[in-house]
Parts: structure tokens; sequence; C-alpha cells
């Protein structure tokens, strides 16, 4: 297995050049909190990824938890490296002062977390969770409950989990029967939940379930559902765990990824009801979750990203060492040397950088809407911008992803289908990601509708306003981005295609948005991704030009740029034709033919 080095450079450029933290740090008023102060904590960051983290991601995936009387056992080692990732006060990093946080922007936080997810995705759920959960408490909690949960929670000292699946429900959250039955100043819980990620183990002291139920008069569908807080152990007087709560997991998945990650069966109510608080109020649970949804939407897109950026280091290295073809002298040269090989490796680096872009500038736009809070337009126009992102950032990321981390395993041969070369665990473990937190299609369809038919198209307007601006800025540097600036060109025509035809069909073909959905954000996905990459040339340029940065940096993120440009994003056109297609041939077949 290959030694995990956190991508400094490239994080740095898009935090720093591309986003500019120094100006967003200003608007948010954060004094202190700068460009140096972001650099320090991405080193220190990349130190426990690579010395603690990233050793013991191989060990998880051969010695997965398992389950006894006492619970969930983690696997050997996790426990003492979480320890260490709460002594240094990671978990703190974006979480509210009132609560013990740092309060730092967004942006930083999803930088450090993708050095988490690439070191140790398996560990790394964890945390990924529990930032979930304390913003969806922070949002919707009454003061008693944030005040008895959250500052433990934010310490790292207490993780959360999200509890909405149920066997006979799947994504259909309007079909959960887990039932909620108030008594006293508390609701008695009763029923079983799965797919709950870390939803037990032995790291900490408790665990803090958001429980989605229902409540016996409750209204039918998604309008009749709540949500609640189940702790694993009970509080006392003083606030601290005591008695055992009606709470267990009573099974762990067996999963082709993430084995270092236990997925539970959780049963709430075996012994006569698990006692749980009401957040917020009665049967608006599922507008609550959300919250933590798309925090988990935005987490997991990221995911996609680092598995991605860990798949291409290890299939890097390989590429480096391992020698095959023999030149006329009889020496033999390295793979990394054949066309086809950079092939793999230059669309690999290209789709990673461009997902960061994304990534991050997604993450940017909530701490953009937080330094625009006395401006309500400018506010609203940065939430509307991050709510647009985040089904791309899940969707095409994650997609993009399996792509990514399969050249990995083609560029090392045969030996990267026997699992002692380590290349196949992240193919394996990236299969997840475009399934959990809301599928490839699910994500497709907030897009087209939620985000785009619902509002008219506005937000897509905006987006494809602001590339153009982009554009334009590109066609007048020169000749230098002339390559960029044509396929930027033909792509943003795509993207502008796609919309008209989107908004002119779907009010009179009933399955056209269902159809082309996917095709629909895919296309998105890879022009932001070309908007970004060209930003991002362009501020390259911009520093050779001045003499200053890493040339060296700068020179390869010049040509990383064109390449995305003259091989991912004409992937728009394809889109685009199959857009145009339509629903007729999708919906032909009658069910008995297929």
């Amino acid at each position: 297995m290959s030694e995990y080095r956190h991508p400094y450079p490239d994080m740095q450029f898009v935090i720093n050049e591309l986003i500019d933290v120094d100006q967003l740090s200003q608007s948010l008023g954060l004094e202190g909190v700068n460009s140096e102060l972001s650099n320090a904590i991405l080193d220190e960051a990349g130190r426990l990824g690579a010395d603690v983290l990233s050793p013991l991601n191989r060990i998880g995936d051969q010695q997965p938890p398992t389950l006894n009387a006492e619970g969930v056992q983690q696997t050997p080692g996790f426990a003492e490296a979480y320890q260490q990732y709460v002594k240094s006060g990671w978990g703190s990093l974006t979480a509210p002062e009132k609560f013990g946080g740092q309060a730092l922007p967004n942006l930083l936080g999803t930088a450090v977390m993708e050095i988490w997810q690439s070191a140790n995705m398996a560990f790394a759920l964890c945390p990924l969770l529990g930032q979930g959960a304390i913003a969806s408490i922070t949002h919707h909690g009454s003061d008693e409950l944030q005040q008895q949960y959250l500052p433990k929670m934010v310490s790292g000292e207490w993780t959360g989990t999200m509890n909405l699946t149920e066997p006979g429900a799947g994504s259909d959250l309007a079909a959960i029967k887990t039932r909620a039955v108030a008594e006293a100043d508390h609701y008695r819980i009763s029923g079983q939940k799965i797919f709950i990620t870390w939803g037990d183990h032995q790291m900490t002291e408790n665990i803090v379930h958001l429980v989605l139920a229902r409540l016996p008069n409750a209204p039918a569908g998604v309008k009749g559902i709540s949500l609640f807080i189940v702790p694993k152990y009970l509080l006392d007087e003083q606030g601290n765990p005591a008695q055992r709560n009606d709470v267990k997991a009573v099974s762990l998945e067996h999963k082709l990824g993430i084995h270092g990650s236990p997925t539970c069966v959780m049963s709430f109510g075996d012994e006569g009801g698990a006692i749980g608080y009401l957040i917020g109020e009665e049967n608006k649970g599922l507008s609550y979750m959300f919250t933590m949804m798309n925090h988990a939407r935005q987490s997991v897109g990221l995911q996609g990203l680092a598995i991605s950026e860990r798949a291409y280091q290890h299939a890097l290295d390989y590429a480096k060492t391992r020698l095959q073809g023999t030149q006329k002298d009889g020496s033999q040269i390295a793979i990394i040397k054949h066309p086809d090989v950079r092939r793999m490796l230059m669309q690999m680096r290209a789709s990673i950088e461009a997902m960061r872009a994304l990534a991050y500038q997604a993450s940017s736009e909530s701490d953009q809407a937080q330094a625009c809070l006395a401006d309500s337009e400018q506010a609203l126009a940065h939430q509307g911008r991050a709510e647009l992102l985040t089904p791309v950032v899940k969707g095409w990321i994650t997609e993009l992803a399996q792509e990514v981390t399969s050249l990995g395993l083609q560029i090392h041969g045969g030996m990267g289908y026997i699992e002692e070369s380590g290349a196949a665990q992240y193919y394996r473990d990236a299969r997840i990601l475009p399934i959990y937190e809301g599928t490839t299609g699910i994500q497709a369809l907030d897009l087209v509708g939620r985000k785009n038919l619902l509002n008219g198209g506005r937000l897509i307007a905006q987006l494809l306003a602001d590339i153009e601006v982009t554009l334009v800025a590109v066609e007048r540097s020169g000749a230098s981005l002339g390559v960029v600036a044509k396929s930027l060109r033909a792509a943003l025509s795509d993207g502008q295609t796609a919309q008209q035809w989107l908004l002119e069909h779907a009010p009179e073909d009933r399955f056209a948005a269902g159809a082309v959905s996917v095709n629909f954000m895919m296309l998105f996905g890879y022009l932001s991704g070309g908007w970004l990459m060209a930003k991002s040339a362009l501020l390259a340029q911009s520093m050779l030009e001045s003499g200053t940065g890493d040339a060296a940096f700068l020179k390869a993120k010049l040509i990383t740029a064109q390449f995305y440009s003259e091989q991912l994003l004409p992937r728009t056109g394809a889109c685009l034709a199959a857009i145009k297609s339509g629903s007729e041939t999708t919906m032909a077949l009658s069910e008995e033919l297929f």
C-alpha cells in the first residue's frame, strides 16, 4: 500500500486563490482567519491523516468491526485514532463558538474533511455524520436540547448518527413505520432502522441518534414524520451518560467496501420503548432532517473527490515504479512513459482538480450566504447557489469517482485485480457513494425538479450567466487559453440548450424530467467543472505573468485545465444529445418485454 500524501499545493490554490479565503474571512468578520492560518491547518491535518489515519485504512478493510453481547467492537486502532482526533480539536473546527466550536468557515472544514476521507474513508464516516447531526440540532433543536447535547458533540466526545431507512421503506420515507408515543416530557420510540453508519461502537461514552418516527395520529406520508434525539445512554441530572437506553445494534451488514465502518441494523424499543426527545415541532421532521441530509450529501460528494485522490496517488506511485517495455538497448522503462498510461493519469488528475474546485466552491457558498446576511438578496443568491450545486456535487462527483477509481485499477493491470496491491479497495469503497444519502437518480431529480423547474429555471440561469462572465474573460485573455475558451463556449451552449429543452418539454411530457434528469445533472457537472477549471487557468496565467506563486505548479495547472477542456468537457455534447432524445424510447417497452 502506498502512503497517503495530502495534496497541499492544489488545496492551497483552490482555497487561497480560486475562492480567496482572505476575502471570505474578512466578509465573515473573522479576525486572524486568513491564508496563513488556512495553510497551517491543512499542514497539521495532513500529518494526522498521513501518520495516524492512513495506516489504519488497510487494517479496517481486512479487520472489520464485530458484534457481540456488549455491542459493536470497532476495528483495532480506530478508538485510539479517534481520541487523537478529539484531543486535537478537529471536531470543533466549524461549529458555533457558544457550544465550544471554533466557528471557522465551512470551506476550511471541507478541506480538512477531504484529508480524513482520503486517508481513511471508513473511519472518517463517523465524524462526518456527527457534523451533520450537529447542524440539524443547531438549526432546529430547542435551547435545552442544544445545551444538553451540542457541547459534547462539538468536541467529538459524543458521536451522532442519522436513522432514516427501514426494511420496507428504502428511499421512500413516506413508508416508515417507526412509532413515537408521547409520555411526560419525552416520547417512547419503537421500530427498526437499517443501513445505519456507525450506529454503534465503543469509541465514545455516548452516541446521539437522530431518528425519524411517526406519531399515532400523524398525517399520512412525509407530512406525518417527526424527528427525535434518541441517545444510546440517557443523561443524569449533571448531563452525563447514565442509564442505557432501549436501543441497540442487532446485526452488521457485510458490504462490498468501507469494511471498517460498521453499518448496523438498529432496533428501538425491544424492551418497552426507547426514550426520545422531539426536535422542533411534531410532523416537521423531514424538513429538519434535510438540514443533516444536505450536509451529508455535500460530504458524500467530497468523499468521491477524496477516494479519487487516494486512488490517483496509488496509481501514480505504481506507474513510476512498474517497469514494462524494453528499449533497444535492453533496458526497461516505467509504465508512466507510455502514452496510454499518461492518458489515464491525466484523466484522473484533471477530474480530481475539477471535483475539488466544485466541492470547495459549493461549500464556500454557505459561508458567503452567512457573510451577506445584511443584504438579504445577496444572501438568498448564495444560499440558492449552494442548494443548486449540492445535487451536482453529490451526483456528478460520485459518479465520476467510479471512473477515476476504475482507471486506478486499470493502470495496475492484472495486479489491480489482486487485493494485495491495494488498488481494489479504493474501487470497492467508492461504489457506495452514488447510492447512499440519495442515489444518483434522486440527486438528478432534485436538481431538475426542486432546484430548477420549481423556480422557473432562475437558479440555473444565474449559474449560466456567471459562466458566461468567466468565459468572456478567458476569451479576452489571449491565444494561450484558446482551447479552454473554445471548449467552454461549446459546453456553455450545450447547457443553455439543455435548459431550454427541459423548460419547454417538461410541462407537456410527464416522463421527460425523469428520463433526462441524470444526463442533465452530468452535463451540468462537467460544465461546472469546466467553468472552475477555466477560472483556475486564468488565475494561474495571471500569477505566472506577475511572477507570483510556484511556477511549476501553475504551469501544471494550465496543462491540466487544457486537458480537461479537450478530453472531459466535450462530454456535455453527448449528454445533450441524450437529453434531446426525450423519454419516448426510455418508456416505450412494455414491462413484459424487459
